[in-house]
């Protein structure tokens, strides 16, 4: 797959822009530090009241030279004021790690004219189409990278083609006391867990101007050592169709994903395989006014199967798609992913000015299958007697900047008004409503 991928754009007829070669050199980064507060802890075994300070730092230098690309990144991801009882993991810790480093070339008209080609290669970020399956999410504190290759063509008719192979990285280390220690270890990539495929897409391919796309992401996953894996061998395929939104115009979004595949019961070598039919589905439609501050007001709905009763495995694997920009914050919150969810509820959207973005989200929700885990909470009743109602969830974000471009302020609010599932399941907690705020501060430069 990724000698393919090389060899298709390679080969292309195609060259780099023959203009007077010329080199450049830059340097960038951010520094963000972010304090998070949560009570009535919804997790069963841990405190009702949970802190984090979340400490994250960038810096990437960039060398160019004609179509060559060279690029490198080392982000330092930390967290303090954590005790015993914090649910701290890998998702907020990685210490001093080179999440990218990588070479890229561009071709101009290598397909002909007004075509143009990307090939990239090594360590690198990763976001594809909607990001709901693969995607390096910027409110974890953690960065997501991967090891492979990637080659992205624009087509002449404005058809966008990428194919990739490519190997994430796996977080190390992922102990909690090394977490809470901020102990330094560079993350794993190997062919024990690695995902490829394809994603086509084209603007306007719809009436009305509404981008037509198409993804497929085979992961394959095997033990590695000591560590014992479920031997994920998962087919995702999406199909999404979306109209941005406009002042003065309706907008919509639809994306429907199956997956197929096969999983190991449980991470025991002598597991059994069973077979994976899941699916998910993201629908909206929205309107922007022509007024002041653009407000954008959509109805949204979320379903993603849930694994019950029978011998096939349901429950979909949203891969490593972002949770932010679709249903909540992630940091020492994380009660609603993409997994065993059904989910209704209404958005508003709004820039009062070039400083200041707000948003802010209702939702109603439920498990997709009575008798598995809530959404990523861990909360399950097996016997189903709990019911499917897990709550409403008030979530807000105001970000403001201080300086623009340079200096920004954030702060996110969650309150989780928690329903019969996450109340009366068996290994609930005791605690009442959930409460989430974190407020960060992020320099760029």
């Amino acid at each position: 797959m990724a000698a393919g991928i090389l060899a298709l754009a390679l080969a292309a007829p195609g060259s780099a822009p023959q203009a007077a070669e010329t080199s450049s050199l830059k340097f960038s980064g951010s520094f963000r530090i972010r304090q998070e507060s949560l009570d009535g802890q919804y997790r069963s075994g841990f405190d009702d009241k949970d802190d984090m300070l979340a400490l994250r730092t960038s810096v990437m230098a960039e060398w160019k030279h004609d179509a060559w690309k060279l690029v490198g990144e080392i982000v330092d991801s930390r967290a303090y004021d954590t005790d015993a009882g914090s649910v701290l993991s890998a998702n907020e810790v990685n210490a001093f790690e080179p999440v990218q480093a990588y070479v890229s070339r561009e071709f101009t008209a290598p397909f002909g004219k007004n075509s143009s080609a990307t090939v990239q290669a090594g360590r690198m970020l990763v976001n594809l189409g909607s990001r709901r399956l693969i995607a390096s999410d910027e409110f974890r504190n953690t960065s997501q990278g991967s090891t492979g290759i990637r080659a992205d063509m624009r087509f002449a008719g404005r058809t966008q083609w990428t194919l990739f192979y490519l190997m994430p990285q796996q977080r190390r280390p992922d102990d909690f006391a090394s977490l809470r220690d901020n102990e330094v270890a560079f993350d794993h990539e190997g062919r024990d867990l690695r995902y490829w495929g394809t994603m086509v897409a084209r603007p306007g391919l719809l009436p009305g101007g509404t981008l037509g796309e198409f993804t497929y992401v085979r992961l394959q996953e095997d033990d590695h050592g000591s560590r014992a894996t479920r031997n994920r061998d998962l087919h995702t395929l999406s199909v999404r169709a979306i109209r941005d939104p406009k002042a003065g115009q309706g907008d919509f979004e639809l994306e429907a994903i199956i997956q197929s595949g096969d999983i190991r019961a449980g991470t025991a070598a002598s597991a059994p395989t069973l077979d994976v039919r899941a699916w998910f589905l993201h629908a909206d439609a929205g309107y922007t006014f022509s007024s002041s501050g653009k407000p954008r007001l959509s109805a949204e709905f979320d379903y993603a199967s849930g694994d019950g009763p029978g011998t096939d495995y349901r429950r979909f694997d949203t891969l490593f798609g972002m949770r932010r920009a679709d249903l909540a914050p992630s940091g020492i919150y994380g009660a609603i992913g993409r997994t065993n969810l059904q989910s209704l509820g209404l958005r508003l959207e709004a820039t009062p000015s070039a400083r200041v973005d707000v948003l802010g989200t209702w939702r109603l929700l439920w498990a997709a299958d009575r008798h598995d885990s809530f959404s990523t909470s861990g909360i399950r009743d097996a016997s189903g007697a709990a019911g499917r109602f897990a709550g409403q969830q008030l979530d807000g974000r105001v970000r403001y900047w201080i300086v623009p471009q340079k200096l920004r302020a954030e702060v996110n609010a969650v309150w989780l008004m928690r329903g019969e599932l996450l109340r009366d399941a068996p290994n609930a907690s005791p605690y009442g409503d959930t409460h989430y705020l974190a407020a960060a501060i992020t320099l760029s430069y």
